[in-house]
């Protein structure tokens, strides 16, 4: 991940803008969900990383699973990242920094619950060539950047 640009800044939005160009999936299945939360649960044993992670597509959860370490409030932030993804089709990250860009934070200017929506890193959209985005993949339990770094390393590999 690229150093802030700014103060304040946790990452550069070109290179999350990019990303989200470049992991685009031919289509997402639900044999799909599985090998890539698969993915996901084996990158954070290697690096020792108590998360859980989520993968939805529409208003189904497709996959589920709690590393040990984690705790129920990883699921509320699940929740609450995946949220921002579906509301701003963008990633959680990449939406916090809009906000901080414009000097302000998410919380502060959006309008939005709190308790409901959280712009902290880990959550990135699914998104289908000539679909749009037609869920989430989220990852919880490592400070922001490195849990959107753990999504966007297992997207990468899955898409090959």
């Amino acid at each position: 991940m690229t150093s802030a640009a700014t103060p304040g800044r946790l990452a550069d939005p070109e290179v999350l803008a990019q990303q989200e160009r470049d992991l685009v999936l031919p289509r997402f299945t639900h044999d799909d969900a599985w090998r890539l939360g698969c993915l996901l649960v084996e990158l954070a044993r290697e690096q020792g990383a108590a998360v859980t992670v989520d993968i939805r597509r529409g208003g189904q959860q497709l996959f589920h699973y709690a590393l040990e370490g984690t705790t129920p409030d990883n699921d509320a932030w699940l929740d609450r990242k995946a949220r921002v993804v579906l509301r701003y089709g963008a990633s959680s990250l990449a939406v916090g920094e809009r906000f901080r860009a414009k000097g302000t934070t998410f919380e502060a200017a959006s309008f939005l619950d709190p308790a409901l929506y959280a712009a902290h890193g880990g959550a990135f959209p699914l998104r289908v060539a000539g679909a749009g985005v037609i869920g989430v993949v989220a990852v919880s339990g490592l400070p922001q950047t490195e849990d959107h770094a753990l999504v966007v390393r297992a997207l990468s590999r899955f898409l090959g």
